[in-house]
């Protein structure tokens, strides 16, 4: 039986020994200090000013004009005076990664809320990417409606698009720091949701692709009183997707593979110490 137990021990180690060389070579293939941690002073150019900075209190310009997703003309102070909050995304329909991420993060949020969309607050959905046209809020909208799952609500979701000028002032208003990367036709951008008042203030920030639904449940009764909350947490997420010209990694991808790769590691670290326990039993009993 002891014989057993080594054989086990060795097959163990091996599996954990390649899991271990796969990791090392993910992280290698990294460039260096491209992590979400790092202060903005010392990440990549293409990301150097990449932020959300927490403008609490801050008024939204309401008389902003933008297309729905119909096409139609609109001002954003149609979304608001009408008691309800507000929750603001900021993404490009055509974002290939983290967009998605937080849209469908949200969704994921709001269906054990027992607030619905359209009758205790809206969701509005703003293109940072001037060039994206109402088709594309249309299908975006008709996707995460259905996600949803909630019949009669879909008043309540707005997906915009606009030119340069209205882009320009509501993310510096809630302080969205974006880059436009023209070699990859791609944004650089972090991740998160705001909440805003009835009057569009700015009243809270969440940020990242994962929220509470009791955190975010109670910034929507805040914000619905026109409370303003306390400053967030800033774990960011910053979106910059894999560059096959330079065969290197973004921020976002090169997370989850660090994160795929540890949650490896402890798999069969665990695996290990619960069959070695196991055998080990086994030989006691007998």
């Amino acid at each position: 039986m002891g014989k057993g137990i080594h054989q086990l021990t060795f097959r163990c180690t091996a599996a954990l020994a390649v899991a271990l060389a796969t990791a090392s070579l993910a992280f290698a293939q990294a460039p260096p200090r491209q992590d979400v941690g790092i202060p903005a002073a010392e990440r990549p150019n293409v990301i150097k000013d990449i932020d959300i900075e927490q403008k609490l209190d801050q008024q939204v310009p309401l008389d902003l004009a933008f297309k729905d997703e119909t096409g139609r003309d609109i001002k954003l102070h149609e979304y608001f005076h009408q008691g309800r909050p507000i929750i603001l995304v900021l993404a490009y329909y055509e974002c290939p990664m983290l967009c998605t991420q937080v849209l469908n993060g949200l969704v994921t949020t709001l269906r054990p809320l027992k607030f619905n969309v359209g009758q205790e607050f809206d969701v509005v959905v703003v293109s940072f990417d001037p060039k994206e046209t109402p088709g594309l809020a249309r299908d975006k909208k008709a996707a995460y409606v259905d996600d949803y799952k909630r019949p009669g609500t879909e008043r309540g979701w707005h997906f915009l698009t606009g030119s340069q000028a209205s882009i320009d002032a509501i993310t510096s208003a809630v302080g969205f720091k974006y880059k436009y990367d023209e070699a990859i036709d791609q944004y650089a951008h972090a991740a998160g949701i705001t909440v805003l008042t009835p009057e569009g203030k700015v009243s809270r920030y969440f940020y990242g692709i994962e929220y509470s639904t009791r955190d975010l449940r109670m910034g929507l009764v805040d914000a619905s009183a026109n409370k303003i909350g306390t400053l967030a947490d800033r774990v960011m997420y910053l979106c910059y997707h894999y560059d096959p010209s330079t065969g290197q990694y973004g921020l976002l991808t090169m997370r989850l593979l660090k994160a795929g790769g540890l949650l490896t590691m402890a798999t069969l670290g665990t695996f290990w110490a619960v069959m070695i326990r196991r055998e080990r039993r086994k030989a006691y009993a007998s």
